[in-house]
């Protein structure tokens, strides 16, 4: 467990806040503010740069709870920040496997507020596949394959004529072979094509960082969950903002505020 240095408030009559820095010895003197770390003195602030302690630059950090209604199921849908800079959030609610990661990159500055829509943490290509990956509706079976061809990194998985293939494969989604207690990361698409011949009904899959794949194998398609989501759901979210570490000059943060609607399921 990290330590932190806990201050006292004389205005709030309590402990409002943590800081990063650990030091050996603190006194206050003459109106100032002294610590020692590895038997050398600091003076604290004494310039405006924050958050820096001892030669080490540390990120703000502020955690919250939005808990309206509490006893109904909620979709967080976004995330709003009145605030003079954009964070990071990471967003997590008491549903498993319901989590959110928004760097502060995606925040869009919108009337003055920093906006981003919320979405689930979906496993990268090739990762391991959750219990929420196969109730997305961003998946589904292609069929039987029974002819392969190709070199290097590059497979094309042959298709019989008389199956259609999914029109809803796009490129860059991921294809898994096998069965749903066992599936196989193959690859990921880089073209598909509806023939009417072995030849030319296949879909195109880069192999990298998948298994070579096995003729005869049910495939079965996946799409980015979490471009794919509408949101996290949760009877609460309890919601991390990270300020970069970038941002050394005092910044404010009004309100935390996010689109939320009942689920009915």
């Amino acid at each position: 467990m990290a330590n932190y240095t806990l201050t006292y408030s004389e205005g709030s009559k309590g402990f409002p806040s943590f800081y990063s820095y650990n030091p050996e010895y603190m006194i206050g003197m003459n109106n100032y503010f002294y610590s020692f770390k590895n038997g050398q003195l600091y003076r604290h602030n004494t310039n405006e740069t924050r958050n820096s302690y001892y030669g080490t630059t540390y990120s703000s950090m502020i955690k919250t709870v939005i808990n309206e209604t509490p006893l109904d199921n909620k979709l967080f849908k976004t995330l709003n920040l009145e605030s003079a800079d954009a964070w990071s959030a990471e967003i997590l609610t008491d549903i498993a496997a319901q989590s959110s990661s928004i760097i502060d990159t995606s925040f869009v500055k919108k009337e003055g507020n920093y906006f981003a829509y919320v979405r689930t943490n979906g496993a990268a290509a090739g990762g391991a596949l959750t219990e929420s990956d196969f109730k997305s509706r961003a998946n589904g079976g292609v069929g039987i394959f029974t002819a392969a061809a190709g070199a290097g990194n590059v497979y094309d998985l042959r298709f019989d004529p008389t199956i259609e293939i999914n029109n809803q494969l796009s490129i860059g989604d991921s294809i898994y072979t096998g069965a749903s207690s066992s599936l196989i990361f193959r690859g990921v698409i880089t073209s598909v094509k509806n023939g009417d011949t072995l030849a030319t009904n296949y879909i195109r899959i880069n192999t990298t960082g998948g298994a070579s794949p096995s003729i005869g194998d049910f495939v079965m398609y996946f799409k980015n969950s979490q471009a794919e989501s509408l949101g996290v759901m949760g009877h609460y979210a309890e919601i991390t903002l990270t300020l970069p570490s970038s941002v050394t000059s005092a910044s404010e943060l009004f309100a935390i505020e996010s689109e939320l609607m009942k689920s009915y399921p």
